[in-house]
């Protein structure tokens, strides 16, 4: 197993490589001069060159990568110029309220997912079964920020059962259950589509175990049903949901960018989105390629998960 992850961790440094170039180029090629945008109302000529020099803006396209590549192998992930402060300090501050949205959206699925597959798989062609089917279809039809901005019509403006927008209260907040009720909305919401696919896939895979002979053999022997579906079939089927569960966690990581800027959540997506207006070039770049190495390292962690239930996966 130690020699397989080594393998996996090994084939994934060509993959961030790969990431650092595309984020660089694609954000390079953006119409429009950076230096102008930061320096607003006094972007004189004179004020833009050396601005350009002091960012090294001046300088050819993959000189500046390689320069960039350097130092974020050093840790230097640069300087933000619309916060005046490290792009490391900024992300890690703001990827703590992140990780708490989609971690939690991310419990939320997978529970709810993987739960809805099972009844679904041991009751086919059941009422329970069509109308999880069809709760699924709505789940994965419906956009999530439509949905979170639908949930604060209805639940924090009508009801008024929730707070529509923030982490915490202006005033007043900051305790525990201030921020499960922050939470609750937004952290559903994000959580929807990647429910309905855990839900249908996680089917997929029980019909298939339920089919197989020692689960007959098992109910031949007169073990109890909940035993035969938790502790034989259910842990066959997770080798096979395990991937889809990796998939699902960077869609989660990534849609969290919308439903911020919905709820108004100060984590990483809501900071890249006011870093994109800003033209802070090097924040959206620094943010851009962590999020993007989360996701990498959540799928290895996935993979040895998978190999350690099957050994076999590595095969």
């Amino acid at each position: 197993m130690t020699r397989y992850l080594i393998l996996r961790i090994l084939a994934a440094v060509p993959v961030l490589l790969g990431i650092t170039l595309v984020v660089f180029v694609i954000l390079s090629l953006i119409p429009g001069d950076p230096a102008m945008a930061i320096l607003g109302s006094y972007s004189t000529p004179e004020n833009v060159a050396q601005l350009n020099q002091q960012l090294g803006l001046d300088r050819p396209l993959f000189q500046r990568y390689f320069i960039w590549l350097g130092n974020i192998l050093q840790g230097d992930f640069g300087r933000s110029f619309a916060l005046n402060r490290p792009v490391i300090d900024e992300i890690i501050e703001r990827f703590h309220a992140t990780l708490i949205l989609s971690g939690t959206a991310f419990l939320i699925c997978s529970l709810l997912g993987i739960m809805a597959g099972v009844i679904s798989a041991t009751r086919q062609y059941s009422w329970a079964d069509k109308f999880i089917t069809f709760s699924v279809l709505i789940g994965i039809s419906v956009p999530s920020f439509f949905l979170g901005m639908m949930m604060i019509l209805y639940f924090a403006v009508q009801l008024r059962w929730f707070p529509a927008s923030g982490m915490y209260a202006l005033y007043g907040g900051g305790g525990l259950s201030d921020l499960l009720s922050h939470l609750v909305m937004p952290a559903l919401a994000l959580a929807a589509v990647a429910t309905g696919v855990i839900a249908r896939l996680s089917r997929a895979a029980m019909l298939e175990v339920l089919r197989l002979d020692f689960i007959r053999t098992a109910r031949a022997k007169g073990a109890p049903e909940r035993r035969v579906i938790l502790r034989h079939a259910l842990r066959h089927a997770i080798v096979s949901i395990l991937p889809v569960l990796g998939l699902q966690a960077g869609f989660v990581l990534s849609g969290a960018v919308y439903i911020e800027i919905v709820f108004q959540w100060p984590g990483v997506g809501r900071m890249l989105v006011d870093a994109i207006l800003a033209r802070d070039i090097i924040l959206v770049q620094g943010g851009v390629l962590f999020v993007a190495s989360c996701y990498v390292i959540f799928n290895i962690i996935v993979d040895a998960a998978q190999l350690w239930l099957d050994p076999r996966v590595k095969s």
